[in-house]
C-alpha cells in the first residue's frame, strides 16, 4: 500500500479513536472533582449544582453546569462563595435550588457545625443551612437571610444535606439531615423561616431504616418517593436506597438499594438527585461516584444515568455507565 494511503488510513483510525474516546467520557460530566449534585430543569435547560469536592477549608464556593441535552455541559464558575455569605467560612456543600416568583433560591450547608459543647456552649449557632438568591440560575447569588435558616440540632440531625420540595398543593418542604437522622420542615411563603406544624414542632423526624444522609424527594403517579444515601461518604460503601408513601410526611419504609458500587465502573456511588423530563415518564439519576483508581478522599465526580421503574412502582437498580445519556428537551 502506498505511503500516502497508509497515512490516510491511520488518520481515519485516529479520528475514530478520538470519537470513541469522547463518547466514553460522557460520564462523568466533568473530570473535575464534584459531589452531591442537584439536578433540575429550568425552562429548556438542564442544570446541575454540585459541591466542589475538596478539603473543607477550600470548599468555599459553588460552580454550576447547564445543558440542553444532558450530554454537553457548560460550566458557570463561582455562582456563590463565602465572600457573599458573611457567616459562612468553609465547607459549603449540597446545594439545592428552586425557582419561585421569577427568582432562584439556592439552599446550602455551611461550616460543618457540631453539637458538642465548647466551653459550655453548644456549637450549633455558627453555621447550618443557609439560603442565597439570584435573578438567574447562573447567579451571581447573594445571601438571602444574613444568617442560617436552620442552625440547631433537632432530633439529633446535623443541619446539612437539604432538599427543597414543592408539593402538589404549593406548599414547600425542606428535607434534610446528617448523622443518621432525617427531618422535614415546612417553609413559609418567602423562605425566611419554618412554619410550625399543628403540634408546634418546627420539624418532624421521618428517618427510614438505614438512612445516613442526602435525602431527595419526588412524586410519580401520585406516590411520594423518598431517597437517601447509606454507608460512608469517604469510601466505597456509599449507596442509595428508597421508600414510597402516599403522604409527603411518610412513613417511608425502606424498600431496596438502587445504586451501589460496581467494580467494573466506580465505587462510592451516592448523594444524588432525580430529573424527570417534563411531560414524560422518563427519569434520570444525577449522582456522584468514585473513579477507579481513586486518588483521594475527595476524588468524586458527577455522573448521570437512566432510572427505570417496575410495574408496581418500584425502582430498578440503576446501572452505572461510562456512556451517560443524551436527551434533548422538547
Amino acid at each position: 500500500m502506498p505511503l500516502r494511503a497508509l497515512r490516510h488510513v491511520a488518520l481515519i483510525l485516529l479520528c475514530c479513536a478520538c470519537a470513541l474516546s469522547s463518547y466514553a467520557q460522557k460520564n462523568p460530566i466533568s473530570e473535575e472533582w464534584y459531589a452531591d449534585p442537584e439536578g433540575v430543569v429550568f425552562g429548556k435547560e438542564y442544570w446541575i449544582y454540585p459541591t466542589y469536592s475538596a478539603r473543607y477549608g477550600k470548599q468555599v464556593f459553588f460552580d454550576a453546569f447547564s445543558s440542553t441535552d444532558l450530554a454537553t455541559w457548560k460550566k458557570h464558575p463561582r455562582i456563590l462563595d463565602t465572600a457573599a455569605v458573611t457567616w459562612a467560612r468553609m465547607a459549603l456543600w449540597a446545594p439545592a435550588i428552586v425557582k419561585k416568583d421569577q427568582q432562584y433560591f439556592l439552599f446550602f450547608s455551611a461550616n460543618d457545625i457540631q453539637s458538642k459543647a465548647r466551653n459550655g456552649v453548644a456549637d450549633d449557632t455558627l453555621g447550618g443551612i443557609g439560603v442565597a438568591v439570584a435573578d438567574h440560575p447562573a447567579g451571581p447569588f447573594k445571601d438571602y437571610l444574613g444568617k442560617p435558616l436552620i442552625n440547631h440540632f433537632y432530633n439529633g440531625a446535623q443541619p446539612i444535606d437539604q432538599y427543597v420540595f414543592r408539593d402538589r398543593d404549593g406548599q414547600y418542604y425542606i428535607f434534610y439531615g446528617g448523622w443518621g437522622h432525617c427531618n422535614v420542615g415546612r417553609l413559609n411563603s418567602d423562605f425566611t423561616a419554618l412554619v410550625p406544624f399543628a403540634d408546634g414542632a418546627l420539624v418532624k423526624e421521618l428517618t427510614p431504616k438505614g438512612y445516613v444522609e442526602g435525602p431527595t424527594m419526588f412524586v410519580r403517579q401520585g406516590r411520594y418517593y423518598l431517597m437517601w444515601s447509606e454507608g460512608g461518604w469517604t469510601n466505597g460503601s456509599y449507596k442509595v436506597s428508597y421508600g414510597i408513601s402516599d403522604n409527603v410526611l411518610g412513613p417511608f419504609e425502606r424498600r431496596a438499594t438502587v445504586l451501589e458500587a460496581d467494580s467494573a465502573v466506580a465505587t462510592g456511588a451516592g448523594h444524588h438527585s432525580v430529573i424527570n423530563i417534563p411531560g414524560t415518564d422518563e427519569w434520570y439519576m444525577v449522582y456522584h461516584r468514585r473513579p477507579i483508581p481513586n486518588k483521594d478522599r475527595d476524588h468524586r465526580v458527577v455522573c448521570i444515568d437512566r432510572m427505570y421503574f417496575e410495574s408496581d412502582g418500584g425502582i430498578r437498580k440503576v446501572r452505572m455507565t461510562f456512556e451517560g445519556v443524551k436527551r434533548k428537551l422538547k
